[in-house]
């Protein structure tokens, strides 16, 4: 299939090396859709925190269809205000047009880094993290096996006794105050790679199981694989899978994840199954998207595989709601009045995967519990992958909000479908002392818990 995005690009070469990988990078088609109506102002969130128009989705458009054009070059300035955009895509909904703003901003943060000048520290650490950890099942098992020995050996005690965390920045000790248990032993070394389906099964569902989330939140990877059981689906896990490479590609590392795509085109081809489960909003969306990642490769087959891939992908609570059996969801018996449980939504989930409804719908079949909806729950919360590590300040603003709003909701629980979100809304729980007690959780770990059966509620 040949590239039609390169029609309307300008014949120019420019002088700045960047400024011509950009060009050539860019979707110019998608410059130009772009109206300047302004309809992505209010949803986006780092324009609503400083209301200054490079903030803006219509800004940084402007800002790359400049340098495209010749305009102006491509700054330092101009580059920190890619990587100040969150990429959580709030507004492509709201786009008259449907500019693919999230693949322009990957597009752009992919040129970026093909110039970049990195100290050799972050050199070191992206080619570890990039190339060694996050491609590798063995490093990933390693990694969660030697966190988890951190936090229950005493050493984790130790650390923050002793005051070695205050050689590291603020936001650093905060996130590792919030940290869940890691292991060694993903969801494939607890269950197999096979678990079937409670009754006659309804059809055969694969799950992504990730990469930190099977080290760092396995039980939840667990816990899916058993609530899609009790909604009637038979299990698989493919062994060979690896990471998703939304990391990659939201870091300008392309290559390396489509890479990591063209593995997990493979090897989830070849599982005979009807969909791909997904329980993370933020692999889900570039898996959904795999075959424009795959658009331009010259292989006829790897497209048409790829479309095949992205077209099975769906959130796991979509999936229940849709194609299942929604199991009976009750809270203990012995609560004694009606446990109040509100939502936070992933971004990549409501905006690229489009699932928001069916959350809200399985949440709102839980017998003895009662949903209140919380103000600006699809705003971000300062996640958005490693954002809240690389450009802490926003993310604290962004966070300052969503506990505003959380509190006003008296909620027992906070639900989400995200593990990076889950792991903001812990962080603004512990920070901000909401003046009732609350929880955050993941929406399958909640709704695996609250699985009612004739003899128990698990």
């Amino acid at each position: 299939m040949a590239n039609t995005n390169v029609i309307n690009k300008p014949n120019i070469q420019h002088k700045n090396p960047l400024a011509q990988t950009l060009l050539n990078k860019l979707d110019y088609d998608q410059l130009t859709n772009c109206m300047r109506c302004g309809f992505c102002l209010p949803a986006c969130p780092t324009f609503r925190e400083t209301g200054v128009e490079p903030e803006s989705p219509r800004g940084r458009i402007a800002l790359m269809k400049a340098v495209a054009d010749g305009l102006m070059d491509p700054d330092q300035a101009f580059q920190d205000q890619m990587n100040h955009c969150l990429g959580c895509r709030a507004c492509e909904p709201v786009c008259p047009a449907d500019v693919k703003y999230g693949q322009l901003i990957e597009q752009a943060r992919d040129a970026i880094e093909d110039h970049a000048e990195h100290s050799a520290p972050v050199k070191g650490l992206r080619k570890l993290l990039f190339k060694g950890v996050f491609p590798k099942r063995g490093n990933l098992k390693l990694l969660g096996g030697s966190l988890g020995f951190y936090q229950k050996s005493g050493l984790q005690k130790l650390a923050r006794g002793t005051g070695i965390m205050r050689l590291f920045p603020q936001h650093l000790r905060e996130m590792e105050s919030i940290l869940p248990q890691s292991t060694s032993k993903g969801v494939v070394e607890q269950l197999g790679t096979f678990y079937p389906a409670k009754g006659e099964a309804i059809a055969r569902v694969a799950l992504f199981r990730g990469c930190i989330m099977d080290v760092m939140f396995a039980g939840t990877n667990v816990n899916t694989v058993k609530l899609l059981s009790e909604a009637g689906f038979d299990v698989v896990i493919p062994e060979a899978q690896v990471c998703c490479g939304a990391l990659h590609a939201h870091s300008g590392e392309m290559d390396q994840a489509k890479g990591l795509a063209k593995v997990n085109i493979d090897v989830f081809k070849g599982a005979g199954i009807d969909y791909i489960a997904s329980n993370a909003g933020g692999c889900g969306a570039l898996l959904v998207e795999y075959d424009h990642l795959m658009h331009e490769e010259g292989d006829p087959q790897l497209r048409k595989d790829a479309s095949w891939f992205a077209e099975r992908v769906i959130d796991v609570s979509k999936l229940i709601v849709e194609k299942g059996r929604i199991p009976a969801f009750s809270e203990h018996k012995d609560a004694g009045k009606l446990v109040s449980i509100t939502y936070q939504d992933s971004c990549h989930l409501r905006n690229v995967m489009k699932s928001s409804n069916s959350p809200r719908q399985l949440m709102r079949s839980v017998e003895g519990a009662t949903y209140v909806e919380m103000k600006e729950s699809d705003r971000c919360c300062g996640s958005a992958g490693t954002y809240n590590v690389l450009q802490p300040e926003m993310a604290g603003q962004l966070l300052e909000h969503k506990m505003e709003h959380a509190a006003n909701t008296n909620a027992a629980y906070m639900l989400t479908s995200n593990p990076g979100c889950l792991l903001q809304m812990k962080l603004g729980i512990e920070k901000h002392q909401p003046p009732f007690r609350m929880e955050a959780k993941h929406i399958v770990d909640y709704l695996y818990e609250r699985v009612f059966t004739d003899d128990q509620v698990k």
